[in-house]
């Protein structure tokens, strides 16, 4: 378990100062302030935060040294961007950790031949192209298609897994194959005709949620009690953020700046990608750290708040430009996640001294094993 600490220790520290970031780009009081930090938020937070803990389950799940790799070298990435070092330094190692990530995926799909692996590999695709776009100096307008497809490729392909609970069509699964297309070329268009491609983008992000809104277990789970619930009730809640951006791209097109820009990123990344992690982590810890972490209902406060604090930012702060509504909403965002973190350790302490820790098998080919909420 403590080897695995070690690769999450450099995305806890980047998720933090990601959200210490949050708090300078809303014009408020931080506990750190650089020059540095608001540049590089958004990096930090997706491949530095997020991309390194899926890199880290996928690399379980590869079960060979080579393939923690991926989450080293995006750890790493992310340290450097928060040291004195060049900034091109960490750009480095954030791409070469992106195409580790690839790397991984490769002996996966060799393994099963299954395109939930092959989606999430195209999402590893759009991650390296963000990585690249950034170094190379576009403004984060134009990476932010990637990094958005980097992660919605990745939780299509997982859900993908878990909706063949539900013995899907050959047809529909060729189906959620063309819609994935569709987001890879939608993303490619937006950087290179920025007004039709968003407007592209914005209706395959819409088509992906339609998809995820018919077929995923969710709409059965959420149905039952205890984990499957909370963690369908994320997952639908997740969905819906997601629609939102999409439904921004679809009609606004790009977004430089301003109230705009600021509803499509956090629906994305908070609406969106704190709800699946929020969703996944009481099956995904446990599998990857081979700790405890038993589901409590508290689990639901920092979820409603979150999602609570990001109505109020986006629906009144943003859709009506009130910047108060903007600045108490993503205050109240960084106190969700901080929240849920701290009841997540105190949750794996308090497993940990009621009994011995279990051995888990690895982590399997998606991010959540289907067996824990199969309806």
């Amino acid at each position: 378990m403590i080897r695995r600490v070690v690769f999450l220790l450099p995305a806890g520290l980047a998720m933090l100062a990601g959200l210490d970031a949050a708090l300078l780009l809303l014009g408020l009081p931080a506990p750190l302030t650089t020059d540095r930090l608001p540049d590089i938020h958004g990096m930090l937070l997706v491949l530095g935060f997020v991309g390194t803990v899926i890199a880290l389950e996928r690399a379980v799940a590869l079960r060979t040294r080579l393939g923690f790799a991926a989450p080293a070298l995006l750890g790493l990435g992310a340290l450097t961007l928060l040291s004195p070092a060049p900034v091109r330094a960490g750009q480095i190692l954030l791409i070469a950790g992106c195409g580790a990530l690839i790397g991984v995926y490769v002996p996966l799909f060799r393994r099963s031949h299954d395109e939930s692996v092959m989606i999430q590999a195209l999402g590893a695709v759009l991650a390296l192209g963000g990585a690249v776009l950034w170094a190379a100096g576009l403004p984060m307008a134009d990476v932010l298609p990637w990094l958005a497809g980097f992660i919605v490729a990745t939780i299509v392909g997982e859900r993908l897994e878990l909706a063949r609970v539900v013995r899907l069509a050959p047809r529909t699964v060729n189906h959620l194959l063309a819609l994935v297309a569709c987001l890879m070329a939608a993303v490619t268009a937006a950087l290179l005709w920025p007004g039709p491609g968003h407007a592209l983008l914005g209706a395959s992000v819409l088509a992906l949620v339609a998809w995820l809104s018919v077929h995923d277990v969710a709409r059965r789970t959420i149905r039952s009690s205890g984990l499957p619930r909370f963690m369908a009730g994320c997952l639908l809640a997740g969905y819906a953020w997601l629609a939102v951006a999409g439904g921004i791209w679809l009609l606004h097109g790009r977004t430089v700046e301003g109230f705009a820009y600021d509803a499509v990123i956090h629906s994305v990344f908070l609406g969106f990608t704190l709800s699946m992690i929020f969703a996944h982590a009481p099956v995904i810890l446990p599998a990857v750290l081979r700790v405890r972490l038993p589901y409590h209902p508290v689990m639901i406060v920092p979820a409603v708040l979150l999602h609570a604090s990001l109505a109020l930012r986006v629906l009144v702060g943003d859709a009506r430009q009130i910047e108060w509504a903007r600045q108490v909403g993503g205050v109240l965002n960084i106190t969700a996640v901080l929240l849920f973190v701290v009841v997540t350790v105190t949750s794996i302490v308090v497993a940990s001294r009621r009994s011995p820790t279990p051995r888990h098998p690895a982590a399997s080919p998606s991010l959540t094993p289907a067996a824990t909420v199969a309806p």
